[in-house]
């Protein structure tokens, strides 16, 4: 078990085909693993077979690797764990079920919470790396009215998303994403003017998230936001 002082954040990470020493993973400004994110310390423990194309688009035989690696984090001291990826969602009440501390899989379980911040009359942008696979069971969503206040869209067919499901993974520009997901932004809020907030599920997407926030005046979340809430609420294992 790690020894610290602080509150440790567990991470499932995807099976990216790429070394630990590998650059790419060289931590960027606002990511999960980069150490300013916390302010603490940040574990990772592989989930086996968690390809981005395999998650993105479902697999339900990921669930015991899922479980496995969430286990292995929580042997290891990690008091909240969080996933690489929001489409692990599906695989969120079996980890639940697993293990004993705060499971965090996908932002997507703040919608039902940020939708009543919201007005009645304000929209809620969903911002994913695929939309086609971002489907109606990982929204969270019961009633007809509040579904009809959420707005996905997706940048899917662009490189970020070519990149991230590539074997093994390449590392895109932060320039390329913050075009691509700003770009889509523009035409979501151009198709629905009541856009009032937004919501990152792609963990790729953070690091641009201050950006966006500039330029798009509204507020956004992302899964670092969750982490932080829920980090905030636990303590550290000594």
């Amino acid at each position: 078990m790690t020894s610290q002082s602080s509150t440790v954040l567990g991470l499932l990470e995807l099976d990216e085909g790429v070394s630990p020493d590998s650059p790419v993973f060289s931590p960027r400004e606002g990511s999960l693993l980069h150490p300013a994110t916390f302010g603490g310390p940040v574990i990772t423990e592989m989930v086996e077979g968690a390809f981005a194309d395999v998650v993105i688009r479902g697999d339900a035989s990921l669930e015991y690797a899922c479980i496995a690696a969430a286990q292995r984090l929580v042997d290891r001291g990690a008091n909240v764990i969080a996933a690489d990826c929001g489409f692990l969602i599906r695989h969120q009440s079996a980890i639940s079920a697993a293990v004993n501390v705060p499971i965090i899989t996908s932002s997507l379980l703040l919608i039902p919470t940020l939708l009543r911040q919201l007005s009645p009359a304000k929209k809620l942008a969903v911002l994913t790396a695929d939309s086609r696979h971002c489907t109606e069971d990982l929204l969270g969503i019961q009633h007809p009215a509040d579904r009809k206040r959420v707005v996905v869209g997706g940048i899917e067919g662009g490189v970020y998303v070519r990149n991230a499901v590539a074997r093994p993974f390449v590392r895109t520009a932060l320039d390329q994403i913050q075009q691509e997901v700003g770009a889509r932004i523009d035409q979501l809020r151009s198709d629905h003017p009541e856009i009032a907030m937004i919501l990152f599920e792609c963990t790729g997407f953070p690091v641009v998230a201050n950006a966006l926030r500039l330029k798009t005046g509204l507020p956004i979340y992302d899964i670092t936001d969750l982490c932080k809430l829920t980090l905030a609420t636990v303590a550290a294992r000594v």
